[in-house]
């Protein structure tokens, strides 16, 4: 029995509402910044710093249970480290932290992480792939992490690494300056993230 070519149509019209309608709505989800931690850590001949930066905002988009992109917006202004114990100390290290040798935080007041794909890895992990900002320069960046999703909330964490160099902060570093010994300071950054996001 032959179908009519309006009756065709109709099915194939209704197929592919069918499909749409299966497919997972995308969803945004707000970074709970209470609950969202950015550790840094330093290293140089000598030893090492840590501390941690405060995130500003941050949004999560979400399709079913699977994260697909989203932005981590980051107060450079109020960077902090943890290890050293004296006052006077952990000021200066912060106010150098804060002047041109390094952040220009008056004059770059954030940074940011977006997030333009996740992909599969090894063990049930993902890469993160995205573009890190740092004193207005925005390059690629791609990191492990471990991530959780629900239709509700997200959970991850991951560690990057960059060059602070490619952000222009050269202050004591061996690719520029030359016999620096005890005093040389690493150029790569490593820096911890965990975060979480809701509805």
């Amino acid at each position: 029995m032959k179908l009519s070519t309006k009756l065709m149509s109709t099915m194939v019209l209704l197929t592919g509402f069918c499909f749409l309608g299966s497919s997972a709505q995308a969803a945004t989800l707000k970074l709970d910044t209470t609950k969202t931690k950015v550790t840094w850590t330093g290293k140089k001949v000598t030893g090492e710093h840590t501390g941690l930066v405060v995130v500003k905002s941050g949004t999560m988009t979400v399709e079913g249970t699977k994260l697909k992109s989203g932005t981590v917006t980051i107060d450079m202004t109020k960077i902090t480290c943890t290890d050293l114990a004296d006052a006077e100390w952990n000021k200066k290290l912060v106010d150098h932290l804060n002047g041109d040798d390094f952040f220009s935080t008056q004059k770059f007041k954030e940074a940011k992480l977006t997030i333009k794909s996740v992909e599969p890895a090894k063990g049930g992990d993902f890469t993160i792939v995205g573009d890190l900002t740092i004193k207005g320069k925005t390059l690629p960046i791609s990191f492990p992490a471990t991530i959780t999703t629900t239709e509700k909330t997200l959970k991850g964490n991951g560690t990057l690494t960059f060059d602070r160099t490619a952000y222009d902060i050269k202050y004591n570093s061996g690719k520029f300056f030359q016999a620096l010994g005890d005093k040389m300071i690493n150029d790569e950054v490593s820096v911890k993230i965990e975060f979480e996001a809701m509805n």
